[in-house]
């Protein structure tokens, strides 16, 4: 009976390493999925803030008095206008694709691309309607179409980076 409980021993304890040794392969790869969860949270956020900065700092360069922007149309979407920039504009413009692509490229979610690529294109009607109105004259809508625009954006990010639902603001 000795050799069958040193086996059953032996067989006990192997079996307890094995188990250990599975808990702790699985708590690690637990682990190492939330670190990289994680991870492209922040990245996923980072591209977010940028491209929500540069679509302001497009608009804000739209507003200014000396913007000069031409536009033409757009060659695949009929009844589209495309904004052109001077050397001045060209920054905010490149900083805007720039962040844009950025968010294209990290997004997961088909929405938050859908919305992105939506105010983008709102952004550009408004630097396209600046190019015939002076910054005084540029009418409302448009801008209520961006923000509304934005508004959507901002609710698939949240989505995506598991976020609860936007807070309600006063008016909204």
């Amino acid at each position: 009976m000795s050799i069958i409980g040193n086996v059953i021993t032996a067989v006990v304890a192997l079996l307890g390493v094995v188990i250990g040794g599975w808990l702790t392969v699985r708590n690690q790869e637990r682990s190492w999925q939330r670190e990289h969860s994680r991870q492209w949270r922040d990245i996923r956020l980072a591209a977010y803030n940028e491209f929500l900065a540069a679509c302001r700092q497009y608009i804000a360069f739209t507003l200014e008095p000396t913007a000069k922007i031409t536009a033409v149309p757009h060659p695949r979407e009929p009844g589209q206008m495309m904004p052109f920039f001077d050397e001045a504009g060209r920054p905010y413009k490149e900083k805007l694709e720039s962040a844009f692509t950025a968010v294209r490229l990290v997004s997961e979610l088909p929405d938050t691309v859908r919305t992105v690529v939506t105010v983008v294109n709102r952004a550009r009607q408004i630097a396209a309607a600046r190019a015939t109105h002076s910054e005084a004259d540029l009418p409302s809508e448009p801008f209520k179409v961006l923000w509304s625009a934005e508004q959507e954006f901002l609710i698939a990010a949240r989505l995506e980076l598991g976020l609860s639902a936007m807070p309600r603001t006063p008016g909204n």
